[in-house]
This record gives structure tokens, C-alpha cells and sequence, in this order.
């Protein structure tokens, strides 16, 4: 039985456990979503937010703290420079996991992890949208008055009462 133990081993020794963690954060700051195993995409995201809320407050003691479990300096600059300031007012949250169903191969359940301020899709308050005017199908303004067409017959209509009129 497992009562009490938080950390999911995922069937791998500490160190590899830690390699492929540390592997998979950095993939996902870098290309800001990732696919994986639904177990894996859960690790992976109390691994990752901690990393997150640390790089808000930009110091060299965070980034020395941030380096050693990331094992990438690329990945840690662009956590400080973009991913930091696109979160900066967020309290938290900053993954999202959505489910996509079973791997062909193993049936095992797969899941999309993101970071939930680069998805413009499930952020619709986050877009900016254009502003549009709003137009009515009725008619256009009233105090213009639509020019007067003459006919033949209207015309014929005038001739003949002017020479009933002399």
C-alpha cells in the first residue's frame, strides 16, 4: 500500500525520474505544450509550477534554484525572460492538462499539458478583440429622401393636365 506517498515513482529509479522530469520541463517551456502520459503529464506539472512562480521574481538566488532542476541554461532564460512575464499576474495555475484519449499502441491514456497563458483558444478574455459596428438591416437614415424617379407615364399625366389647365 502506498498511504502517504505523494511522489508517483513512475516506474523508474530517483535519478532517471529526475532526468526525464527536468527533460520535460524544459520541453515544455520551450515549445509551451507537450503530449505525454496522463501520470507523467501530473508530474510534470507539480514539478514545473514551482519553477513558474519562482521565475516571477527575478533574482539570482531563484535562478540558481531553478537552474539546478532544470540542467538547462536556455530553457531557464527564456522561463525568466517570456514565460515570467506572460504569468507575472497570474496567482497560480499555470499548466493546464487536457485529456486526448489512448495511445494506439499500449492503450495507455495520453494527455496534452500547456501552459495555460499561450493558448489563445481556451483564453478568449486574454485576446484582444476588434471592435465591430453594429449596423441594422432596416432602412438607412430618415431625413434623407429618396430621389423622385419620373416615369412616362408620370410625365404624359403633367402634359395632359397642363393643356386642360389652358
Amino acid at each position: 500500500m502506498r498511504h502517504g506517498k505523494k511522489v508517483n515513482h513512475l516506474g523508474r529509479k530517483t535519478a532517471h525520474r529526475k532526468a526525464m522530469l527536468a527533460n520535460m520541463a524544459c520541453s515544455l517551456i520551450e515549445h509551451k505544450r507537450i503530449n505525454t502520459t496522463v501520470a507523467k503529464a501530473k508530474a510534470v506539472q507539480k514539478f514545473v509550477e514551482p519553477m513558474i512562480t519562482k521565475s516571477k521574481d527575478d533574482t539570482t538566488h531563484n535562478r540558481r534554484i531553478v537552474m539546478a532542476r532544470l540542467r538547462q541554461k536556455d530553457a531557464v532564460i527564456e522561463l525568466f525572460r517570456d514565460v515570467a512575464v506572460k504569468v507575472g499576474d497570474r496567482p497560480g495555475g499555470y499548466t493546464r492538462i487536457i485529456k486526448l484519449g489512448n495511445r494506439l499502441g499500449d492503450n495507455a491514456d495520453m494527455a496534452m499539458i500547456e501552459l495555460v497563458d499561450y493558448n489563445e483558444i481556451y483564453n478568449p478574455g486574454k485576446v484582444k478583440k476588434t471592435k465591430t459596428t453594429r449596423r441594422s438591416r432596416r432602412g438607412g437614415t430618415a431625413d434623407v429622401a429618396a430621389p423622385i424617379v419620373e416615369t412616362k407615364e408620370a410625365e404624359e399625366a403633367e402634359e395632359t393636365k397642363e393643356t386642360k389647365e389652358e
